[in-house]
């Protein structure tokens, strides 16, 4: 895959980070998946991410950008992402990762389906641009930074599947979407890519930044919340195991 052009190289593995949707979710439509394990995967993945947003995605990008413009950038990118997931919350979005009856049904808010698959889009755009920048460097795929994007995604299909089979919508349009979302990682990977090579290197930590800030967030509002409320005895404990793992991973890669 090394000889490949770097911007397949980011197409493909955004499709491979993107695939932990497709999986989680064909596990929650075949088996009832207790939701407690569902939240223990999700804290772990939690604790994953943040771990590689901290030290691979904004160290990185303060090193290369400077401090200034690397925090206007990621709290741009979180601020963003608020106004768009709230934009979305009031069309029935806000509980997309939940795994119980909290999703609405179409015929309880019209238009919900539409605005959880665009959430679902929401969350995994960032991600997949972010990992098809760690190609740039030359120095391959981040390979922490790709464990925590396929460990969150994984727990997310999971919730969010059920939480749309409790809803009621159907096998096909579940699957159309999280295939459709898996897809789209992919392509999110490749576009940034071509949209950013031969960039500055403070203009790609800039966008790195703005990336981060998007996902911390999306962690904070939508993971985070699902998690701590069938695992809080051990959400905690969990977070920090995922946290240590990416941690211990990017400095064995390092």
């Amino acid at each position: 895959m090394s000889s490949w052009p770097v911007w397949v190289q980011a197409g493909l593995w955004g499709l491979v980070a993107g695939s932990a949707l497709v999986v989680g979710v064909t596990i929650a439509w075949l088996l009832t998946v207790p939701r407690w394990i569902v939240a223990s995967v999700m804290s772990f993945g939690a604790g994953v991410l943040i771990s590689a947003l901290s030290f691979d995605l904004m160290s990185e990008a303060e090193e290369t950008g400077g401090l200034t413009p690397t925090l206007i950038g990621f709290l741009g990118g979180a601020f963003v992402y608020v106004l768009c997931n709230q934009a979305l919350a009031r069309r029935g979005a806000r509980h997309r990762k939940r795994a119980g009856s909290e999703q609405p049904s179409e015929e309880e808010q019209a238009g919900s389906g539409s605005a959880i698959a665009i959430g679902a889009l929401l969350d995994g755009i960032p991600e997949s641009i972010v990992l098809g920048l760690t190609l740039l460097s030359g120095n391959g795929v981040g390979a922490p930074v790709l464990a925590a994007i396929f460990l969150s995604n994984l727990p997310e299909g999971l919730s969010s599947a059920a939480g749309m089979k409790q809803a009621g919508r159907s096998g096909r349009f579940v699957f159309v979407v999280w295939g459709s979302i898996a897809a789209a990682s992919g392509l999110a990977g490749a576009i940034g890519v071509l949209a950013l090579d031969g960039a500055s290197p403070a203009t790609i930590a800039v966008i790195t930044a703005i990336a981060a800030g998007a996902i911390l967030t999306m962690v904070a509002d939508t993971m985070i919340p699902e998690a701590f409320e069938r695992a809080h005895l051990y959400a905690g404990l969990l977070a920090a195991s995922g946290f240590a793992l990416a941690f211990a991973l990017e400095r064995a890669g390092g």
